[in-house]
């Protein structure tokens, strides 16, 4: 089963006694923040859960898997995430 925002946002409404509606609005800026902060390339570090970071990847070579041709990639920048040592705990232990 996949959690989505308004699963999260439930949760923070209950915990918090807010409103699902407050919630799911303090959910969305939050994640507002985090896709804005990624596009300008800053770094994301969220104590004891992990860090977004962006990366930059370089044009390169590839083939289509349709006809083996050989095609070019453009270089782009892509975000990935480092989980932190306690997130990483939590989901092994």
């Amino acid at each position: 089963m996949a959690v989505n925002t308004i699963d999260i946002a439930e949760r923070i409404a209950e915990v918090h006694a807010l409103s699902k509606t407050q919630a799911k609005t303090v959910v969305e800026d939050v994640l507002k923040g985090i896709a804005e902060a990624a596009a300008k390339g800053e770094e994301i570090s969220l104590n004891g859960f992990g860090k977004f970071k962006v990366q930059n990847k370089s044009a390169r070579e590839g083939r289509n898997p349709s006809t083996g041709a050989t095609i070019k990639i453009a270089a782009s920048r892509k975000v990935v995430f480092q989980p932190a040592k306690a997130l990483k705990d939590a989901v092994n232990g």
